[in-house]
């Protein structure tokens, strides 16, 4: 199964943000273990440098996005999905913009700690700790 990783799931993981890293931790060993494929929008990428060069620097930042890189796919984001994005019913436009791109590349479900954004979108919607639980 692929499941799309919502950006606070990512930054909680590369910026070991307490007390929400060690969860993003085990659904990233999914994913480094085969277990699961996972992928970013290519608007969390972005959103991931601006906030990780606020906290590490440009150079571990850029590190840590090859790192991610490594381990996910990138869902793009095209003009169809923005159209897509605009008519949703989701409240939150840059969420409806992931989810969107993220279904559009295969995903199935997203895993965010923010699931109340991803309502009425077309992945099945998960916090960290759902995901592994289930």
């Amino acid at each position: 199964m692929k499941v799309a990783l919502d950006t606070n799931v990512v930054l909680d993981l590369l910026l070991d943000r307490a007390p929400h890293a060690d969860h993003a931790a085990q659904v990233f060993a999914q994913i480094e273990s085969g277990l699961l494929a996972g992928c970013v929008c290519a608007t969390t990428v972005t959103t991931i440098h601006y906030v990780a060069e606020k906290a590490v620097g440009d150079t571990a930042a850029r590190q840590l996005l090859a790192q991610l890189l490594s381990l996910v796919e990138v869902a793009p984001v095209t003009r169809p999905v923005v159209e897509i994005a605009l008519d949703s019913s989701m409240a939150d436009f840059e969420d409806a913009v992931l989810a969107h791109a993220a279904a559009m590349s295969g995903a199935e479900a997203v895993i965010t700690r923010n699931g109340r954004d991803f309502q009425g979108g077309p992945l099945r919607v998960y916090s960290p700790t759902q995901w592994l639980a289930a």
